[in-house]
């Protein structure tokens, strides 16, 4: 596979929430980054955010609009689609309940690989879209659950 095929694969097991291949996709020291978030996942916790996501958002789609590859990085313009139904956990104890609306939001994802495995992946979703959309933008904080 070329590399641009390496990462629609990788999305295409995110969505079919492959939790283990999603994670084989990965060179043992890469990366996964939540640029809205500035987390950064390692080792088996980068596999929590596609799970999180999956589980919130179980109709979870990544629409591809543009791919852009340039030797070992590849760039791809994106939208997060799905329906809010479930819980969405913030990683720090708070969640979101389930609001029943639906996302489409914006998103660009960076990816650096190294033979033929994903080594870093930035992911630049737009959280202030996401929350807008999801109804609590502006009342975030009284939205949240502890």
């Amino acid at each position: 596979m070329n590399n641009e095929q390496i990462i629609r694969d990788a999305y295409r097991i995110a969505e079919v929430k492959d939790l283990d291949g999603w994670l084989d996709a990965f060179t043992e020291d890469g990366t996964f980054t939540d640029e809205s978030a500035g987390v950064t996942y390692l080792g088996k916790d980068r596999a929590w955010p596609v799970e999180n996501y999956g589980r919130a958002f179980p109709d979870m789609h990544r629409e591809l609009y543009r791919v852009y590859v340039s030797g070992d990085l590849v760039i791809v313009q994106l939208a997060l689609q799905g329906t809010h139904q479930d819980p969405l956990s913030f990683g720090d104890g708070r969640i979101l309940p389930p609001t029943g609306n639906r996302m489409d939001a914006p998103c660009c994802d960076v990816f650096e690989l190294s033979n033929g495995k994903i080594k870093r992946f930035d992911c630049y979703p737009s959280g202030t879209v996401i929350l807008a959309q999801l109804g609590v933008l502006g009342n975030f904080e009284a939205a949240l659950q502890p």
